[in-house]
């Protein structure tokens, strides 16, 4: 059984920046307040003829490029997203008639922000179980295209952005790669984080549109007191399915949803802070892609070095949650 290693990473976010002052100019709030209650400085908005399609094949040819590997030699391909191009047909099948004229199969992955972290432990058991060689797991979300820019609670939040990685089967015996993966899942805080309208039980209507419902809604303190227990559980249960513990842990790269999240969960873990990465003060909450984002910032800046265990944790509207150990390398 190979064990799933990552050989390639690619990340992509829109040119276009929104800054907390471009914010003042559209809802009624302030650069120092959105500070102090998210840590969010900016975030990137795609173009309007900018689908999540689109960024998610910038990404994704990164990915390849830094793996040196052709799209055609993909055995499959998951695509983590909230925002799919449309609801089908799904948005690995228009990614993958971009990246290669060879047929590939594929499929999309929707967990809320804890998506890719699915989508990663899905690559993986493929590999694991000999069925696949060679796996894309792409994040890419274009949350600008539900947020509510007459809602300041979530304006403030959200940007757009993609990332992926190539997943092989690494050879015999190798130390890196994923080594454990938890998920977890609770539907019954469903209605916490959601877009309300839009598929089968409220369709699209006059009334929905008026009502502003294809718009995402979020109790924001209920999904703040969710996610600074689900974070750090993710984390230890994850670390423990490897047989490892925080001791372990070189480095813990979170979803960058809100700084004080992320703080809150380190003090509970009692994690050093140069352990753990952010980013969010540049791009906002980007939900699935927040993740390989960060790591590609890390790795970028030198931080992230072979042989490093990584814990990358997730949470998310479902509600869900779960956790990707890996030892860094290839």
């Amino acid at each position: 059984m190979g064990r799933a290693v990552i050989t390639g990473l690619g990340t992509y976010v829109p040119e276009r920046i929104l800054s907390n002052h471009d914010l003042e100019q559209l809802v009624d709030t302030n650069d120092a307040w959105i500070v102090s209650r998210t840590g969010i400085r900016e975030r990137r908005l795609a173009r309007d003829d900018q689908a999540t399609s689109d960024m998610a094949y910038e990404a994704s040819a990164r990915a390849l490029a830094d793996a040196h590997v052709e799209a055609s030699s993909l055995d499959f391909i998951i695509v983590a997203t909230n925002t799919p191009d449309t609801l089908f047909p799904s948005t690995a099948a228009r990614l993958q008639a971009r990246l290669s004229e060879k047929p590939i199969p594929g499929v999309d992955v929707q967990a809320g922000c804890t998506g890719w972290i699915y989508g990663l432990q899905m690559g993986a058991a493929f590999i694991e179980a000999n069925m696949y060689q060679r796996v894309l797991v792409v994040a890419s979300d274009k949350l600008s295209s539900i947020v509510d820019y007459e809602d300041r609670s979530t304006a403030v939040l959200f940007g757009d952005g993609a990332g992926a990685v190539v997943l092989e089967s690494g050879p015999a015996g190798t130390p890196f790669g994923i080594l454990a993966s938890y998920l977890n899942a609770d539907g019954r805080g469903a209605d916490l984080l959601a877009l309300p309208a839009g598929g089968s039980r409220s369709p699209a209507s006059r009334e929905t549109v008026d009502s502003r419902l294809h718009f995402l809604k979020m109790s924001g303190n209920d999904v703040f007191r969710f996610a600074v227990k689900a974070l750090p559980e993710a984390v230890e249960v994850g670390l423990a399915r490897g047989g490892l513990s925080l001791q372990d842990m070189d480095l813990l790269v979170p979803h960058q949803a809100n700084e004080r999240i992320i703080d809150a969960a380190r003090r509970q873990l009692n994690v050093a802070e140069h352990k753990v990465v952010k980013n969010i003060e540049r791009y906002g909450n980007t939900s699935v892609a927040s993740i390989p984002l960060a790591l590609e910032e890390v790795r970028q800046d030198g931080r992230l070095v072979d042989g490093m265990v990584v814990v990358l944790a997730a949470f998310g509207s479902g509600l869900t949650w779960g956790s990707t150990v890996v030892r860094w390398g290839k």
